[in-house]
């Protein structure tokens, strides 16, 4: 039975990004390799065993709960399985994101000095998209017209729409042609080439906090919460399928947002 095979195309079916679906794959396929069971008579203590074995390798939370997740898929969804996976230990721990202020913000975007380079992260922060989301934009996704935009087929294959800055109106009109928003050797501009403008521009501003374009996600999500909008709205506008995933920006939010002083004033 070539159960990574058959776990590839439910995947494709369900309409899972390429991304996860390499991910799912290659996490069964190396579970298999290290178990040398057949599929069908692989039991709980099998993927509790391989589990602490790549704990024990010094692997991250977040690979743990990967290869847990892929196996779940592939037992309970493919080999029909009924036993429950859920493995202490192997729960992602909760790390708050770091956020810019809003003065790093403008920093970052005074030292890009190309004008084109700096529409892209500013719309990237603008918006609130993901950098994937970000370089596969087309101008049939932007209504400037009525300011706002459409993610086509964006994280879990979800559409969404975003809200565009009024402050960036002009310069994406002189830009929007056809195809792509931002074009690129193949087509549109790489997911690489935005990380190095970023990378670049954080150190030019000078910023000592570990800045990736997500970062500017978590910006924006942050900004919106500290200036008084509900997070219902926020959870929308990131695309969050629960309002929990949200909340997380409201513990970084800055303490004035919350009107709370130190005891020592």
């Amino acid at each position: 039975m070539d159960l990574v095979y058959l776990m590839k195309k439910e995947l494709f079916r369900r309409g899972y990004s390429p991304r996860t679906l390499d991910a799912y794959t290659n996490s069964v396929s190396n579970f298999l390799k290290k178990c040398k069971k057949d599929p069908k008579k692989v039991t709980k203590k099998d993927v509790r065993d391989y589990l602490y074995y790549l704990a024990e390798k010094g692997m991250a939370r977040s690979t743990l709960n990967l290869n847990l997740q892929a196996l779940k898929f592939a037992l309970i969804n493919i080999l029909g399985k009924r036993f429950i996976l859920s493995l202490p230990g192997s729960k992602k721990a909760t790390r708050l994101p770091i956020v810019l202020s809003k003065k790093e913000v403008s920093r970052i975007f005074e030292a890009i000095k190309n004008k084109k380079h700096r529409l892209m992260i500013k719309l990237l922060y603008s918006a609130g998209l993901r950098v994937s989301e970000l370089v596969k934009l087309k101008v049939e996704h932007i209504d400037l017209d009525n300011m706002y935009g459409w993610v086509r087929r964006g994280k879990g294959n979800k559409d969404r729409m975003f809200i565009i800055a009024e402050s960036i109106k002009d310069d994406l009109n002189e830009i929007i042609e056809k195809s792509y928003l931002f074009k690129g050797r193949r087509g549109h501009i790489s997911v690489r080439t935005i990380q190095q403008i970023v990378k670049k521009a954080t150190l030019k501003a000078r910023i000592r906090k570990k800045v990736n374009c997500h970062t500017f996600r978590h910006s924006f999500a942050t900004h919106l919460i500290e200036d008084g909008y509900p997070i219902t709205t926020v959870q929308v506008l990131l695309g969050h399928k629960s309002v929990e995933t949200t909340m997380i920006y409201v513990h970084i939010a800055r303490p004035s947002m919350l009107d709370v002083k130190s005891p020592l004033d």
